[in-house]
């Protein structure tokens, strides 16, 4: 029998749908809430992978992914954002998480990035670049910026040349549509 994934998200209604989708396609998950709670639970078990919300209260989730591959370097680790960024998923791919994916996920395209396998797809044309909005470019700009700073605001701030209340308040709103 196929080891547990570990299933961590501080929403309680999507972190219970997740775990009942991954069930039914025959997944056991262990569903916790915390990456503290992620911690014990790797030190006393055995997992197959980890599934992990980027952004919790407490530790965040590239801290748990840190910890994790320390933890277990073989455990396959698939970071889930609703605030996906440019800057958050190239520096999770860089500390060990083997995917990326924004929320809402479908529980086959997950299970195909814990299995390594890429999801089978339709052949279709590229579409041509968009350009993004002055909004957005703004937007990566300050995450890049503040994965760089390693997460400290008022560096963040500093470099930026914005006061550190202003950038609390960019930063506390949803990333600009594409």
């Amino acid at each position: 029998m196929k080891p547990p994934v570990l299933l961590v998200d501080d929403d309680a209604p999507f972190r219970e749908r997740l775990a009942r989708a991954l069930k039914s396609r025959g997944v056991e998950t262990l569903a916790v809430a915390s990456g503290e709670e992620a911690i014990e639970s790797a030190r006393t078990g055995a997992f197959s992978g980890a599934v992990i919300d980027l952004k919790m209260p407490g530790m965040s989730g590239l801290e748990l992914v840190r910890e994790l591959r320390v933890l277990d370097p073989d455990l396959t680790l698939v970071v889930l954002t609703g605030f996906g960024s440019i800057a958050t998923a190239l520096e999770a791919v860089r500390i060990g998480a083997r995917d990326y994916l924004t929320k809402p996920v479908d529980p086959d395209q997950l299970l195909a990035a814990l299995s390594g396998m890429e999801r089978p797809r339709e052949v279709t044309p590229l579409p041509l670049p968009e350009i993004p909005t002055l909004d957005r470019v703004e937007w990566e700009h300050i995450q890049r910026v503040l994965a760089e700073c390693s997460g400290n605001i008022s560096q963040t701030a500093r470099l930026l040349g914005l006061d550190r209340r202003s950038l609390q308040r960019k930063l506390a709103k949803h990333p600009p549509a594409e």
